[in-house]
């Protein structure tokens, strides 16, 4: 079943890409469809029938070189359950809502060339890489998924391939991410380097010898594991937008409205969430590192959500809000809280995607106009797309009842990542940024909301008047998404945020997991002993291990075999999706938090609310007044900080310069005049010289070999003939 969830959307991307002319338009929408909505019942039957046990499913043999033996293999596990019900529900309902979205396209002429396929099939790929991403067993294979959503994204944020905006986005998203990617490719190096495995149970073993090492890079000794989960964090920060390497995601929404919700909304830039997640064993031995996530993530939250005050392009708005919850997610990893983490990473998928296919069905019925200042009035044109952005933003907001469990998924999820903050940091910078940022969330949700459905039509008194509703494709999957937003906080709390025993029983958490994870124990409660031989341990006892004489064990699965490439080296791997060290109380202490900490962002919700209320709906002159009150920070804002002007300035321009300078001056004047030198002045100059020997005359070329037999001569007089 779950070789059917990994593969079926990467068949459906091959038949649609290249066997369309066969099965057709319509099939190749339906086929990729279909199979990514199996393939989300499946996952969400692996999901609601999992035990919390991590079970392995070998696939193939893969990489073998030296003492690298990787299997492509699948991890299942409570994080991987997780992301498969995010990633291919969330990838079904855009497969179904783009067959609505992108029916007519002005972009392309479709007498002439059909685009839907190529479309769907890039739906489907990047799926499917996705995938690999979630399920990986070792780095490679995460490496291999994360490389292929950049490659899947790429071909997404640039679709319009006539627009020249769009193109620049696509390279700028591929470009940064490559930055972030360098990084992420140098903590997997360093990884092998120091386990001589890149096997997510070899290496979680090796986690706590990891934190006793120092490492040296670029000529300075480092704690090799504070520096490998930073180096990893850094391939986060470009898939996940963080603050510095953030740039690259309000141009990706030149990219199709479904392919916004697809990506920038609830699958690719979780991405470094989940890794960091994932590698939680790790990153528990790695307090310098988990402190500097922890504030990049506060900060992206406070300054993304600075930008979307005064955004006009409803996209770009949610997009800066994406940039700004992915900074919640952070923080709550960074503080050591990962299933919170993961709590709002799985609430946020819901209700971010409904925003966005919400926003791309204004945006349909607008014919296609993405300035809020053009529309007004729309309550009544579009009534199911007004209620399910209406849910979304009661989600993203955080609307519920303070001091209880009811309420939208947001305000579960998000109030835990705030609690978990307070808790982690002492009320520090992280927790003051969250709240700050939870206003600015508030008010520039129901400013969306309220220029975009209520007040007078703005804009073009056409485009109004010929507003419609979107058909029953684009709304059925904000039926469906809207269900997730109210519900899923309220049904899984206790399992992301709960009692202990409820979280660990949910994640797989054995009791006395943190001691076991040192590898020191002689037994745990269980009776599992951690036995040494040669300096090395078995990294899973559950399985039977047998010696085949090259050092490789033969793992026996339920329904099959699971060969691993090595034991682990340093000790026993922790159980369960996730580990927090035994002196991590973060969540206890969160629970604990003064009543006034759990109550501040309903409080901050509010006071957004009601700003937003007073300004767009009560005295829309008020925005116009403030913004030339405060003329600089309006621009500062409306600028991105200008962080995309000082990269130009540090980054773009001086290695244009540069690649113009090897242009003309290297590859123009030395290597084209070098050759063109050689070709049109030396030769041409030895050839007139052989020309004048050659005159005609027989006494000239005799005279030539009497020199010639005189010089033979003379030098072999000389050298008495021996060489």
């Amino acid at each position: 079943m779950e070789k059917i969830i990994l593969f079926a959307p990467l068949i459906g991307a091959i038949i649609a890409g290249f066997g369309w002319r066969i099965i057709g338009d319509k099939g190749a929408q339906w086929l990729t469809t279909g199979l990514l909505f199996l393939c989300a019942l499946l996952s969400w039957i692996v999901f609601l029938g999992h035990d919390g046990e991590t079970h392995y499913i070998h696939v193939l043999d893969w990489v073998q070189s030296g003492t690298l033996d990787t299997a492509w293999a699948i991890r299942l596990d409570r994080l991987t359950a997780i992301m498969l019900i995010v990633v291919t529900t969330v990838s079904a309902l855009v497969h179904l809502y783009s067959m609505g979205y992108m029916a007519h396209d002005s972009q392309f002429d479709e007498e002439k060339e059909s685009y839907r396929p190529r479309f769907f099939a890039y739906l489907s790929l990047f799926t499917f890489a996705m995938l690999m991403l979630v399920t990986a067993d070792n780095l490679a294979q995460m490496f291999f998924g994360w490389e292929g959503v950049g490659l899947a994204s790429y071909l997404l944020i640039g679709f319009y391939y006539r627009k020249p905006s769009a193109n620049a986005a696509a390279i700028k998203a591929f470009v940064v991410n490559r930055i972030g990617d360098f990084g992420f490719a140098l903590g997997i190096m360093a990884l092998y380097f120091l386990t001589d495995s890149i096997k997510f149970d070899d290496v979680f073993a090796a986690a706590p010898e990891l934190a006793q090492t120092q490492l040296t890079f670029l000529w300075t000794d480092w704690n090799a594991a504070n520096l490998i989960a930073f180096l990893l964090f850094v391939g986060a920060m470009g898939k996940s937008a963080q603050l510095i390497l953030h740039t690259w995601l309000p141009d990706a929404m030149e990219g199709p409205t479904p392919v916004s919700a697809l990506i920038h909304a609830a699958t690719m830039v979780t991405a470094g969430v989940f890794l960091v997640c994932r590698m939680s064993p790790l990153m528990e031995y790695a307090p310098e590192a988990k402190m500097f996530i922890t504030f990049l993530g506060a900060s992206t939250a406070f300054f993304a959500a600075t930008v979307g005050l005064v955004q006009n392009d409803i996209k770009r708005v949610i997009a800066y809000s994406t940039c700004s919850q992915l900074g919640y997610m952070f923080v709550a990893a960074g503080v050591g809280v990962y299933s919170v983490a993961m709590f709002h990473l799985f609430t946020h998928a819901f209700f971010k995607a409904m925003l966005f296919l919400g926003a791309g069905s204004v945006i349909h019925g607008m014919h296609h106009e993405q300035d809020m200042r053009n529309y007004g009035g729309l309550k009544s044109k579009l009534p199911y797309t007004f209620w399910a952005m209406m849910i979304g933003t009661l989600a993203i907001t955080g609307v519920g009842i303070p001091l209880t469990t009811i309420g939208f998924a947001g305000f579960l999820s998000k109030d835990a990542v705030i609690e978990s903050a307070y808790a982690g940091t002492a009320g520090g910078y992280a927790f003051w940024m969250l709240v700050i940022a939870a206003l600015f969330t508030s008010f520039y949700s129901w400013r969306l909301m309220f220029m975009t459905f209520y007040g007078k039509p703005r804009g073009d008194k056409h485009t109004h008047d010929h507003a419609h509703e979107s058909p029953m494709t684009m709304l059925v999957p904000l039926g469906v998404l809207a269900l997730g937003s109210v519900f899923a906080g309220m049904v899984w709390y206790g399992s992301f945020f709960g009692k202990h025993e409820q979280v660990n029983a949910f994640f797989g958490i054995p009791t006395h997991h943190a001691e076991a994870a040192t590898g020191h124990d002689e037994a745990t409660e269980h009776g599992e002993a951690a036995t040494a031989d040669d300096g090395h341990a078995a990294a899973e006892d559950t399985h039977a291990a047998t010696d085949d004489g090259h050092g490789d064990a033969a793992m026996k699965e339920e329904e099959g075999d699971h060969a691993t490439a090595s034991m682990a080296h340093h000790g026993e791997a922790p159980k369960g999706a996730i580990f927090m060290a035994p002196d991590n109380h973060v969540m206890d202490d969160a629970h604990h938090a003064p009543k006034w900490v759990k109550v501040s962002p309903f409080i901050a919700m509010l006071i957004g609310f009601l700003t937003a209320l007073w300004f767009y709906i009560w005295d829309p002159s008020m925005p116009k007044k403030l913004a030339e009150s405060q003329r600089p920070l309006y621009l500062f804002l409306l600028n991105k900080w200008y962080f995309d002007e000082i990269y130009d300035a540090i980054f773009v321009r001086p290695a244009k310069a540069l690649g113009s300078f090897f242009w003309k001056r290297g590859d123009g004047n030395v290597i084209d005049g070098s050759i063109n030198g050689v070709a049109m002045g030396i030769i041409p100059f030895f050839t007139r010289l052989a020309g004048r020997a050659q005159s005609g005359y027989i006494f000239t070329y005799a005279f030539a070999m009497v020199i010639g037999i005189a010089v033979l001569v003379t030098w072999m007089s000389f050298t008495g003939g021996a060489e």
